[in-house]
């Protein structure tokens, strides 16, 4: 059975760097296999613009299996394209009809600095996490075995859903506040599950949520759109167990 092709036409943002206003530009592609991916398609695209002696774009990727999520792009409004439950890299073509016109851009957040084209600058991410997202473990001497703690199925269950995320940014994109509270819950509710991430369950939901905020994303609102449009179906409960951790740690932290 022969390849299924299309014809598209690309309107791309296209943008230096963070402080050089960007536009869209238009490409046109044409045989398109259905079976490739959207990154596929890209790479397809960039060499044909090498071909023409032009600046390829910029667009950001790693593993192409939907674990890493650097792939993340706003396609024709939505975070990932249009499908639910997938990475960029894991969207194809066959989403699309022969003539349709595609709409690319980068994520949408202050906290997010575009750095060139559609690759954006998520180390706030990554600042978040350094603040609190790990667990102390004193590795002098002998250490009790992770088995020999119980844990609850139902607790082991949710931390390892929560565990999840892979920090695409599809949450913050999709905000109408731009708000990081979906990622960070997931991130406090890893550990907040399990034993081993109670001893400094108190400092962790402070220092992150206080590095949240200084990182410049918005408010949670409760609309529900991350949920909606997180690739790997993170729940809102997480934003709520998140907030009973840091109410009850700023009622009884030290001053």
């Amino acid at each position: 059975m022969a390849t299924k092709t299309i014809n598209i036409t690309l309107k791309i943002w296209r943008q230096k760097n963070a402080k050089v206003k960007g536009s869209l530009e238009s490409y046109k592609l044409d045989n398109v296999s259905t079976d490739s991916s959207f990154l596929e398609m890209l790479d397809q695209l960039n060499e044909q613009l090498v071909n023409e002696q032009k600046e390829p774009v910029a667009f950001d990727h790693d593993c192409r299996e939907g674990i890493c999520g650097m792939c993340s792009l706003y396609i024709n409004g939505r975070a990932h394209g249009p499908d639910t439950g997938i990475t960029t890299c894991q969207l194809h073509m066959r989403m699309f009809n022969d003539g349709d016109t595609i709409y690319v851009e980068p994520w949408r957040s202050a906290a997010f600095p575009i750095i060139k084209d559609l690759v954006v600058d998520r180390s706030a991410f990554d600042r978040i996490q350094q603040a609190g997202g790990f667990v102390s473990v004193n590795t002098s001497g002998r250490t009790m075995d992770a088995n020999a703690i119980p844990v609850p199925k139902a607790d082991a269950d949710k931390a390892f859903e929560a565990a999840a995320c892979i920090g695409c940014g599809a949450c913050v994109a999709t905000c109408k506040n731009g708000s990081a509270m979906l990622f960070v819950g997931a991130k406090v509710s890893q550990y907040a599950l399990l034993p081993q991430g109670k001893v400094e369950a108190k400092e962790r939901v402070l220092n992150m949520v206080r590095q949240m905020d200084e990182e410049g994303f918005g408010n949670c609102t409760n609309t529900g759109a991350c949920e909606i449009e997180c690739p790997k179906g993170i729940s809102l409960e997480n934003i709520a167990r998140m907030n009973r951790e840091f109410l009850f740690a700023s009622l009884t932290s030290e001053k």
